[in-house]
């Protein structure tokens, strides 16, 4: 090639380069104004504190299963209107009618709180307090904070082995579909759909290796907030509603009752632990994050710098 094509084709190459640069800052500052956009119709109309739902339920059946809830805000139940219609309170309600056995519930569980809170959710606990099943739900804020999917795999595992360590038997609801977020405008919403799916992978991946069951939440809730958002969605449309914490209890309830030893089969959409690990195992096996091929880290690159501008409890 001549000296004069080259300078041809690095002059194209250059023009390429800056259109990109420049498609990218403008995408960049449109999802900027989107998640602007997003926080000012959200808000924050159910405040900071979800309701208190903790005490025995149907304490005259006797023999209470001590059930912890740990996790984000779904987890400590805001949203709901009633401290009944909580995930911890519709959960606690329906183990009850399925044992016959009273449940005596604890939330841990904080409004805002990412992965890395767990340690400290734990350490929150009456010195000798063991449960018999911890519900975790986490994630969303880890997305909203652009975590590494490494680090929050990493996390949730750390969780997951002290419990089990414990002899806790733990049930791991995944990150929720973010995608079914109405207020988030396009391309957005699409990009919080793809974050989502890539954490409740890893999160399956890593409960289900330590011993505990995983319940993808967006195969088996997922489809009623896409179709009945009013309905399933409370009031700044973000959380769930009482509707929508009954039915994300009632879809999860398979894998506790599973966990408890009450049922032998779980439906679709719920993970039992590796059959391929021994129960020794799956409590001491060190954490060793790990990538998948083909696969990019959750918050890194565009997704993790895109979504980082919103953050929503």
């Amino acid at each position: 090639m001549s000296r004069r094509a080259w300078r041809r084709a690095g002059t194209g190459a250059g023009v390429v380069a800056v259109g990109l640069a420049a498609t990218v800052v403008a995408a960049g500052a449109t999802l900027k104004a989107q998640a602007r956009i997003a926080r000012r119709i959200i808000g924050k109309p159910l405040g900071e504190e979800a309701l208190a739902a903790d005490r025995v339920y149907k304490k005259k059946y006797g023999d209470p299963i001590d059930l912890l809830l740990l996790g984000d805000s779904i987890a400590a139940g805001l949203g709901a209107d009633d401290p009944g219609n909580t995930l911890g309170g519709e959960l606690a309600r329906r183990l009850t009618k399925e044992t016959r056995r009273a449940v005596r519930l604890h939330t841990a569980a904080v409004v805002g709180a990412e992965t890395s809170g767990l340690p400290d959710q734990l350490a929150s606990l009456e010195p000798g307090y063991r449960a018999d099943v911890a519900v975790i739900v986490v994630g969303g804020n880890d997305i909203t904070h652009r975590v590494r999917v490494v680090d929050s795999r990493r996390q949730l595992g750390e969780a997951i082995g002290a419990l089990r360590a414990e002899g806790v038997e733990v049930v791991v609801g995944t990150c929720p579909d973010l995608g079914a977020l109405r207020p988030l405008p396009q391309p957005l919403r699409s990009l919080g759909a793809r974050a989502s799916r890539q954490l409740a992978a890893a999160q399956r991946e890593v409960t289900t290796e330590l011993g505990g069951r995983a319940v993808s939440l967006a195969e088996v809730v997922g489809p009623f907030f896409i179709t009945q958002p009013d309905e399933m969605f409370a009031l700044d449309r973000f959380h769930p509603s009482g509707a929508g914490y009954r039915r994300t209890a009632k879809a999860m309830l398979p894998s506790v009752l599973a966990a408890l030893g009450y049922a032998d089969s779980v439906p679709f959409g719920h993970h039992p632990p590796d059959a391929s690990v021994t129960g020794a195992e799956k409590v001491r096996e060190p954490m060793q994050p790990r990538s998948r091929p083909g696969r990019r880290p959750l918050a890194t690159g565009s997704v993790g710098s895109m979504l980082r501008h919103l953050r929503i409890r």
